[in-house]
């Protein structure tokens, strides 16, 4: 009887549904495992055949767990504010929510159609008002810890998207989401202070168990660096500070660089005779991106100040202050110290506007390029520090700084604090109303959630105000403090705000008084196993880490990190080895292949195709050879016999177990299923299967092909359903082989192979390789000077003559 995927597949994934089999219940008497997948953006287009990989992946441990007794929580959602959505809503006339509904739609059938072992009675969707409710409740208590603020600033406008955008949403210098051109605007901007948690956001990743690379992009992206605040006096009286590892390099400061924004141009403005040529210059550096500014490669610009000078304050010499664009005010004090002698950047502007380059590590020419390699070097030039080493010489520098009142130690952070507003329609209104008495006022929590109203355009304005900005029946209100008139905040939050919390939502997603009880955060906190992609391991890591800390130190969470485990997937690649896109032409569609081979070998193939962490490029020919196995064992029905595992298969099995069991705890989920078809060879050859081996095997399969192992299962008559059975264990002393395979070398060359007893002493394996016909016949008449014995693995005789 050939198997019939499709009626098989869809008959039980309706009675997982109807019987609610993968739903999690807040029972704390049992032990739980939290499994999470990123939830996804329902966009248009649907899912690809990259999606799955991770979600099947995650299933496959999901119900691995469920059989070794676990409460398993596996959910999904919808992260579904955004503008791609709001986007399409303007070009295509359709209201975003309507959007929403329909791509939503769309990609949760795809996913029930890969029997994927989600607890869909915990969904969730960031644009339901009972989820951003509680969105808008966690600002609430962010601005009341005066954690959310509002300021004055530069920010990265993009000219496409017409908003703001977060430093981190830049990419190349151009608009993550779209790729459009993004400009430097002072706006008035909601920010949030993540800057506050970064020590701990770095110290707190020792006790995570994340892939290494993870935890180094979240180490650079905050970028935690020691070193001194320096006090540069001026010739006009002012002092300025700069924050530099180096402080060891003080004697070769030759000139300092301020931003642009720096706040002191418009103090000396009257003291400097070439203040126009500042204007101007200003006016230019407004128009560039902080990644235009910053680039290593571009052209070195600037102009000196005329009319006022900086004092070293290591040697008393006065030495020019320039404004140049590539020191931004957002970062350290806006201001630096410039060691042209061993910085590039500093070298190259120095040789442009013919300023002193002073050597005090020796080694290099400075004359040719800076001498950057100079961690482990010897100071010279430099006064009382001539002769330390320069480890020696921070030390005694910073001592001195701080015993002339002339500087501090200082740890700084690269991360920036998170702008938090955008100048669109479709995402969280910020509850909070201005008012001209009271200033920024948060919105009573019995007044949430501040919902979204309707508007008749979602186009972005030209002027950067929201499209809320022009409801003015909306927008006017009175304030909730003193009562008189007040005007709501018309940006929204940002899409990265409701996926900053969702999986606490999951916990407990109909909770209508809090984001969910403290009894179900208690029990399923932290996330035990949570996977996602590479590119989302700095941004919404970052911000959800953040979130969850603020949470734990007002008692909301009672864990100091969300994410016990964080593991990354790499991507599918189109059958060219290109990543899939449709300019390329090389995207496949999972729908296509769920019609054509089944869903079960769909999942199969997606693991099978090569490391999981690695990317692999899609083949439609290996994906046939899945679709065989997947048959093969469907046959197997036909030659079932009664009995137990067989002496002849029992360390077969038992080895497999071992196998299967290890390697989906180790996301190795292609030697799992190569270890199966092994297995299946070995039954093979023997021409039958009896009950207790066809049982084990299903149990081992059904994590991976779900469908096809429940579906024989009940025809061969074990009753129940394989959810609900036991995961099979091992015997490491039956895993244990009686004889192993070893190869026989002859001066390091492979001259044959041999079975010997796995337990098989030096001398006996040296012996029987000496008896081999092959290599009887090659030593014969030389003499032996070298005999190697490797145990299980190789005998090489080294011979001579």
């Amino acid at each position: 009887m050939k198997y019939d995927f499709s009626t098989v597949e869809k008959k039980w994934q309706e009675i997982w549904e109807k019987e609610g089999v993968f739903h999690a219940t807040n029972d704390t008497s049992r032990p739980k495992f939290y499994a999470l997948v990123e939830f996804p953006y329902p966009s248009g287009q649907g899912l690809h055949v990259g999606h799955p990989r991770s979600y099947t992946a995650l299933d496959i441990i999901a119900r691995k767990k469920r059989l070794q007794g676990y409460n398993v929580l596996y959910p999904m959602g919808w992260d579904a504010f955004g503008l791609p959505t709001e986007n399409f809503a303007i070009k295509n006339h359709v209201h975003p929510a309507e959007v929403t509904k329909q791509n939503i739609a769309r990609f949760k059938q795809q996913l029930v159609s890969l029997g994927l072992s989600f607890d869909w009675s915990r969904e969730i969707n960031t644009t339901d008002p009972n989820y951003y409710k509680w969105t808008q409740w966690i600002f609430l208590k962010l601005f009341e810890k005066g954690l959310a603020y509002k300021k004055e600033m530069a920010v990265n406008w993009c000219n496409s998207c017409k908003c703001v955008l977060a430093n981190e949403e830049v990419v190349n210098g151009v608009c993550e989401r779209c790729g459009g051109e993004v400009v430097r605007k002072t706006k008035s901007q909601w920010m949030l202070g993540i800057t506050k948690y970064a020590q701990r956001l770095i110290d707190d990743l020792d006790g995570v168990d994340y892939i290494e690379r993870v935890k180094t992009q979240q180490r650079n992206w905050i970028g935690r660096s020691t070193g001194a605040e320096v006090n540069f006096e001026t010739t006009s009286g002012d002092t300025l500070t700069v924050y530099t590892t180096r402080p060891d390099t003080l004697f070769g400061a030759t000139y300092m660089v301020i931003s642009p924004e720096h706040p002191i141009l418009e103090k000396w403005a009257d003291k400097l005779h070439n203040m126009d040529e500042v204007r101007t210059y200003q006016a230019e550096a407004a128009s560039k991106s902080d990644f235009e500014r910053t680039e290593l490669v571009k052209d070195k610009t600037g102009v000196r100040l005329d009319g006022v000078e900086a004092i070293n304050p290591v040697n008393g010499r006065q030495i020019p202050i320039f404004i140049s664009d590539y020191v931004l005010i957002s970062y350290g004090t806006g201001a630096i110290m410039a060691v042209p002698a061993h910085d590039t950047r500093d070298w190259e502007f120095a040789k442009k506007f013919n300023l002193p380059i002073i050597e005090v590590v020796k080694g290099g020419d400075v004359e040719k390029e800076a001498f950057t390699d100079c961690a482990t070097g010897v100071m010279v030039n430099s006064g009382m520090l001539d002769g330390l080493s320069v480890e020696d010489a921070k030390v005694k520098i910073v001592d001195w700084l701080e015993q002339e009142k002339k500087g501090q130690p200082k740890v700084n952070f690269k991360l920036r604090d998170w702008v938090f507003a955008r100048q669109r329609y479709w995402g969280e209104p910020i509850p909070i109303v201005h008012c001209d008495k009271c200033g920024y006022v948060a919105l009573p929590e019995d007044q949430l959630p501040l919902k979204l109203p309707e508007v008749e355009s979602y186009e972005p304005t030209q002027n950067g105000e929201s499209p809320l900005a022009a409801l003015t029946d909306w927008v006017n209100t009175t304030c909730p403090k003193c009562g008189d008139p007040a005007h709501r905040e018309t940006d929204t939050m940002p899409q990265w705000a409701g996926s900053s919390w969702y999986f606490m939502r999951y916990c407990d997603p109909h909770n209508n008084d809090a984001l969910a009880s403290k009894e179900a955060l208690d029990y399923w906190l932290p996330v035990d196993w949570y996977n996602g992609g590479m590119e989302h391991t700095t941004l919404h890591l970052l911000y959800s880490r953040f979130w969850h800390k603020f949470l734990y130190d007002i008692g909301v969470v009672s864990t100091p990190e969300p994410y016990a485990k964080r593991t990354s997937h790499g991507m599918i690649l189109g059958e060219n080895g290109e990543k899939m896109s449709k300019s390329r032409g090389n995207v496949v569609n999972p729908d296509e292949i769920v019609n054509q081979y089944g869903a079960d070998t769909m999942r199969l193939y997606e693991m099978f195709i090569g490391d999981f962490e690695k990317s692999a490029p899609w083949s439609s020919k290996s994906i046939k050879g899945c679709k065989r196995f997947l048959d093969r064992i469907w046959d197997l029905q036909e030659c079932v016999v009664e009995g137990g595992i067989r002496p002849e298969l029992e360390r077969n099995f038992h080895k497999t177990i071992k196998k299967v069991t290890i390697d989906i705890e180790n996301l190795k989920m292609n030697t799992a299923i190569a270890a199966m078809m092994a297995l299946l060879n070995d039954i093979s050859d023997i021409g039958s299967i009896t009950k207790e081996e066809f049982r084990t095997l299903l149990l081992l399969l059904n994590p991976f092909a779900p469908h096809i192992t429940e579906e024989l299962w009940q025809l061969v008559g074990f009753g129940g359903m394989v959810t609900s059975q036991t995961w099979p264990t091992y015997d490491e002393s039956k895993c244990v082989d009686d004889t192993v395979e070893i190869v026989l070398q002859i001066n390091g060359k492979v001259r044959n192979r041999l079975v010997i007893p796995a337990d098989i002493s030096k001398e006996d394996a040296i012996a029987a390789a000496k008896q081999d016909d092959k290599i009887a016949s090659q030593i014969e008449g030389k003499t032996i000077v070298k005999e190697i014995y490797v145990p299980k693995k190789l005998v090489n005789l080294v011979v001579k003559g």
